[in-house]
């Protein structure tokens, strides 16, 4: 059987800090969610696997030797030969992928037409005909709709080697996975659980620690109570002494007063043997407390003194949706959404969902400071502007905007020092700026675009308090779950 075992593993960039040291694991067959914040070494630990990278130091090592490792990455660009040779095999597998999958050998004569979904789609079952004992998958459910999400999940399910998959996609991984590998903080520890499963013990952990944290903070501050009356006991032993031989006279020398100083003294050796003994237990006190991580989580209060929109409906749409060339998406919508609602908008790829949402917004008459507008991507100029813009903001407003930024994730004088933020804290500034400066209404199409799962997780605290008007596209079916409360699907006929 193939296995993917790690003892040790460390690695680091040239003139860089070690990535991450001391990983040791064991893939057995079966599908292992990859996870971890960004930065966390995923993509390193795929490349490595691949043997396109060497560690630093332990090893990485594929059982048995000579195993194949096929992976699949995020782009999907490229039309490879393994495309052509898959869609025009007539073996069981190739024939049982393509219908799983929906594939049509045509399709490849008309690649740079076909819809990033669909490029996807014959990626992975390229990668799946292959049948390689290792399979990596980079976010095998990008560009893919909740159609073609269903369709990947029926694939994957008949992959007998070792998995691994890198998503975003939170319901994927609980629907694929068995197990779970976790990076963070130079670290890894696997989970036999799915996703979700994982995800409850490790903040069951980090509770009890933050528990333990507390507690240790409370036997610390009484330690040094005792410490500081040991020392004040030390300190009036030693000025009693010293008084008590100031006024001791020369011709002093009788039993009595021997005995008197060698009691001193005794309490003074007996004081600086007890402050020694308080000292070293609130040493070890404060070491317990350095050694307890506690990392921080969302769910603080990030909507205080939100001023509402007067008007109690913000989005009234009635109409077709058409392209810029004249053709109907949509013949009739009808779409009203009042000052606090929060609906998820879904359909297909291809349905016109980005389309209705810039109609939306030509129609609506909230202000523009009003709104908060996140596109599917954003590019550095935007996101050099928005980060200008939080800069010139007055204090309370822009207390506020840093306050959402950390909630998502990002350390604000981290992010304030930069030049060019990353996609994903572009992503995380535009939200900020927008549901920190009281937007009535804001229009989301795929916000999770380049963001990773803890980011997600925040991500979806904060929208659900969002107390705003909230249209919302998004193929994530668990946040568009969690975060609204009402649905609208757009069907082939409009």
């Amino acid at each position: 059987m193939p296995s993917l075992r790690a003892q040790s593993l460390g690695f680091a960039f040239p003139s860089s800090p070690a990535l991450f040291e001391a990983l040791t694991f064991h893939l057995a067959p079966g599908w292992t969610g990859l996870v971890g914040p960004n930065g966390a070494g995923k993509t390193t630990l795929l490349r490595l696997a691949r043997g396109e990278l060497r560690p630093t130091s332990g090893q990485l090592r594929l059982e048995p030797p000579g195993a194949r490792v096929t992976w699949c990455p995020q782009r999907i660009e490229a039309r490879e030969d393994d495309l052509d040779a898959f869609a025009w095999a007539t073996d069981g597998l190739a024939r049982k992928l393509a219908g799983r999958l929906r594939l049509v050998p045509g399709q490849l004569e008309r690649w740079p037409t076909l819809s990033p979904g669909e490029r996807k789609r014959w990626q992975l079952g390229a990668a799946l005909w292959s049948e390689p004992d290792v399979l990596l998958l980079d976010e095998p459910g990008n560009h893919l709709d909740l159609e073609g999400l269903a369709l990947l999940r029926a694939a994957l399910g008949d992959y007998r080697g070792v998995g691994v998959i890198v998503s975003h996609d939170r319901a994927l991984l609980d629907d694929v996975t068995t197990a779970t590998l976790r990076l963070a903080d130079g670290q890894a520890r696997l989970w036999p659980h799915p996703f979700s499963g994982a995800r409850a013990l490790w903040l069951e952990e980090a509770e009890l620690t933050r528990t333990h944290q507390r507690e240790t903070k409370r036997q610390l501050k009484k330690e040094e109570k005792k410490l500081d009356a040991r020392r004040h006991a030390l300190a009036a032993s030693e000025r009693q002494r010293s008084a008590g031989a100031r006024m001791k006279s020369r011709h002093d020398g009788d039993a009595r007063s021997l005995g008197a100083e060698f009691r001193a003294e005794t309490a003074e050796q007996a004081h600086a043997s007890t402050l020694r003994r308080v000292e070293r237990k609130a040493g070890v006190v404060r070491d317990a407390l350095e050694a307890l991580e506690v990392h921080d989580e969302a769910g603080q209060a990030l909507f205080v003194r939100y001023e509402p929109s007067p008007k109690r409906t913000v989005v009234q749409f009635h109409g077709a949706v058409r392209l810029p060339h004249g053709e109907v998406l949509l013949r009739e919508v009808v779409l009203q959404l009042g000052r606090e609602e929060h609906l998820w908008l879904q359909g297909p790829n291809g349905r016109g969902k980005s389309t209705l949402l810039r109609e939306v917004l030509a129609s609506c008459d909230v202000p523009l400071a009003r709104r908060l507008v996140l596109p599917q991507e954003l590019t550095l100029e935007e996101t050099e502007a928005d980060l200008a813009l939080v800069k010139a903001l007055e204090p309370e407003a822009r207390g506020r905007v840093l306050q959402l930024v950390h909630a998502l994730g990002v350390e604000p004088e981290r992010l304030l020092r930069t030049t060019a933020p990353s996609p994903g804290e572009g992503r995380k500034l535009r939200l900020a700026l927008g549901l920190g400066s009281h937007a009535w209404l804001a229009v989301l199409d795929e916000p999770t675009n380049h963001l990773d799962l803890p980011a997600i997780e925040r991500l979806e605290v904060a929208l659900r308090d969002f107390p705003g008007a909230l249209l919302l596209v998004t193929h994530d079916a668990r946040l568009g779950e969690n975060v609204c409360g009402r649905s609208l699907v757009l069907t082939a006929s409009g």
